[in-house]
């Protein structure tokens, strides 16, 4: 008997990151991390900051950066619509250890300067603090 799967769809602004049947679906909500598994109850929720994974058709963990956005569970699916999305193994380190590093220098600046937006700088802080700790963990 064939074990049954939920389409799992990731959609960023630029690229459809996922189109794939999934075994079950694991991601950061506002208030916790949910799963799904096919039948799933539908609601809606928000996203923050982390790592989605799923397990694909065969059986393999797979990991994504996730960086906010909604997710809608469906009995037979689940859509992401994701600010921004990268698979672990596309995840750029030296990019992700640069935002990092402009974001500290941003945060060092606080309260000197009246010209630099605090929360989108602690917001881009998170950001990359999670892409170097998901391309470097085997078990986030």
């Amino acid at each position: 008997m064939a074990e049954k799967t939920i389409r799992l769809e990731v959609v960023t602004p630029e690229r459809i990151v996922v189109d794939e049947d999934v075994r079950i679906v694991m991601a950061p909500a506002l208030l916790g991390e949910f799963g799904v598994l096919p039948g799933h109850t539908p609601f809606l929720t928000t996203l923050k900051i982390g790592a989605m994974h799923y397990y694909d058709g065969a059986g393999a963990e797979q990991f994504i950066f996730v960086s906010g956005g909604f997710a809608e569970a469906l009995p037979n699916k689940v859509t992401v619509l994701a600010e921004s999305a990268e698979r672990r193994r596309d995840i750029d380190v030296e990019r992700a250890k640069r935002a990092l590093e402009r974001a500290q220098q941003r945060l060092a600046e606080e309260g000197k300067r009246q010209d630099i937006d605090f929360t989108r700088a602690r917001a881009a802080l998170e950001r990359a603090l999670y892409r170097l700790k998901m391309a470097s963990s085997p078990n986030i």
